[in-house]
């Protein structure tokens, strides 16, 4: 798996967590009570909050596959 594989998969899996943003029922249920600027903030939150795991999980990924290729 080289470089261009990771940041292909890196890429559609911000991409599917940006389309799911917000969609558990207490994450839903606050955003729709809020309005939709308030609501859109909130996603964003989440967004924000959910990267810095899914970048660490990357960055150990790649290094065992390093690790693993030499």
């Amino acid at each position: 798996m080289g470089m261009k594989a990771i940041l292909r998969s890196l890429a559609l899996t911000l991409l599917l967590a940006a389309s799911a943003a917000g969609q558990c029922a207490l994450c839903y249920r606050t955003a729709q009570s809020l309005g939709a600027a308030r609501g859109r903030i909130l996603n964003s939150g989440i967004l924000i909050l959910g990267t810095p795991p899914l970048v660490i999980l990357t960055g150990f990924a790649f290094l065992i596959h390093r690790r693993n290729r030499r």
